[in-house]
C-alpha cells in the first residue's frame, strides 16, 4: 500500500514486518535474544586468545596482501586485540544487530557474510604492511551502512525510522571510515561501511504486488467479464467486405 511515497507492510502478508503487530515484536525480540547469546561467544574467544598469549589472533587475523592471512577474512571478525576491544564493539554490534536480524534470518546471514568479506578483502589489500587487523568493527559499520539506506531503498515507514534512529545514535562514529586514529584499521571500517549500502541494494525486501480486485480478469462464471468472440473483419450485413476483425460482446456466464 503506498502512502505519500511510503510503504506500509499490510500488502506482504508477513506480519513480522508490519510495525505494531505481535509477531513483530517478537521478531525483534527473538532478535535481541540472538544478539545477547551471541555476544558473550565473543568475549569467550577472546579470554581463550589471552589465556594463549594472543595465539589467536596471530593465527586468525587478517595479514594484508600475505596468503596465509587470507583466512582472516572468516575469523578476524571474532577476534579482538583485548577485551576492551571486545567491550567497544558489543553495544553497537547488539543493537545494529539486532535490527538487521530481526524478521530475515536467512537475509541475515547473507548480509553478514558479504559485508565481512568485503570489509576483510579491503584491509588484505590496503592494509599497512606486517600488520595484523581483528575485530568486528568492518562488520558494526557495514551494518550501520545498510540500516541507513535500507529505509530510502524499501521506503517503509518503520525501515527509515530505523535509519534515522541508527543515524542518531550511530552516525557520529562515520569518522572512523577515514585515516586518522593509529592503530584504528579505518580500511577495514570503509570497506565494511559501502559494503552495507551495497547489501541494502542487494539485499532489499522485494516489493509486494498488490491482489487484484475480485472478478477482474476472469471470462468464466458468474459476476465475471463477458466472454468474447473474434469475427473475420465484414461489413455490418456480413456481406464479403473485409476490414479489420470484430470482437463481439457475448452474454456474461460460463463458456460453452
Amino acid at each position: 500500500m503506498a502512502t505519500g511515497g511510503l510503504r506500509t507492510d499490510t500488502a506482504t502478508g508477513d506480519e513480522r514486518l508490519r510495525f505494531g503487530t505481535e509477531p513483530f515484536y517478537a521478531s525483534i525480540g527473538r532478535a535481541f535474544l540472538a544478539m545477547c547469546a551471541f555476544i558473550p561467544v565473543l568475549w569467550g574467544i577472546e579470554g581463550l586468545d589471552t589465556l594463549f598469549g594472543g595465539a589467536l589472533d596471530r593465527a586468525g587475523g587478517i595479514a594484508p596482501r600475505n596468503l596465509t592471512g587470507l583466512d582472516g577474512i572468516v575469523f578476524a571478525p571474532l577476534l579482538h586485540a583485548s577485551f576492551t576491544h571486545v567491550l567497544a564493539n558489543s553495544v553497537p554490534l547488539l543493537l545494529l544487530g539486532t535490527f538487521v536480524l530481526a524478521g530475515h534470518t536467512k537475509r541475515f546471514f547473507l548480509i553478514t557474510a558479504f559485508i565481512a568479506v568485503v570489509s576483510g578483502l579491503t584491509v588484505w589489500v590496503f592494509g599497512p604492511s606486517n600488520s595484523i587487523t581483528v575485530g568486528a568493527s568492518g562488520v558494526i559499520f557495514g551494518y550501520l551502512g545498510y540500516l541507513l539506506l535500507r529505509g530510502l531503498v524499501e521506503r517503509r515507514w518503520w525501515s527509515l525510522g530505523i535509519s534515522l534512529l541508527m543515524g542518531l545514535l550511530f552516525g557520529w562514529q562515520l569518522s572512523g571510515i577515514l585515516p586518522g586514529e593509529e592503530h584504528v584499521s579505518w580500511q577495514g571500517h570503509l570497506g565494511g561501511f559501502l559494503a552495507g549500502l551495497v547489501a541494502a541494494i542487494l539485499f532489499r525486501q522485494p516489493r509486494a504486488r498488490r491482489p487484484k480486485p475480485a472478478g477482474t480478469g476472469s471470462t468464466t462464471g458468474l459476476g465475471g467479464s463477458s466472454p468474447t468472440l473474434t469475427l473475420p473483419g465484414v461489413d455490418g450485413l456480413g456481406l464479403g467486405k473485409t476490414g479489420s476483425d470484430r470482437t463481439v460482446e457475448m452474454p456474461g456466464g460460463t463458456s460453452p
